[in-house]
């Protein structure tokens, strides 16, 4: 199974905290967004933004990384702040 987690404004838009889902069914970072937009159209109005921001197991990561069993995938929307 992969962990996948929702900050900030991404929990509140998608009325999810974190889910999980089975490590077959996805190779990269951006299969996991895409089996993510596939749920709803408020699912893939939130994974189309390009600037959407994605860690795996803490590190910051592209859309090609890949992903295996265990791992904790998180998606955020872009940091500002001074």
């Amino acid at each position: 199974m992969i962990n996948i987690v929702f900050f900030a404004a991404l929990r509140e838009q998608l009325d999810c905290a974190q889910l999980s889902i089975a490590a077959e069914d996805v190779k990269t970072v951006a299969d996991i967004k895409q089996l993510l937009s596939d749920k709803s159209e408020k699912w893939q109005q939130t994974f189309s933004n390009a600037s959407l921001l994605s860690a795996v197991n803490h590190d910051m990561v592209n859309a090609e990384h890949r992903v295996k069993s265990g791992d904790e995938v998180a998606f955020f929307p872009p940091v500002t702040g001074g």
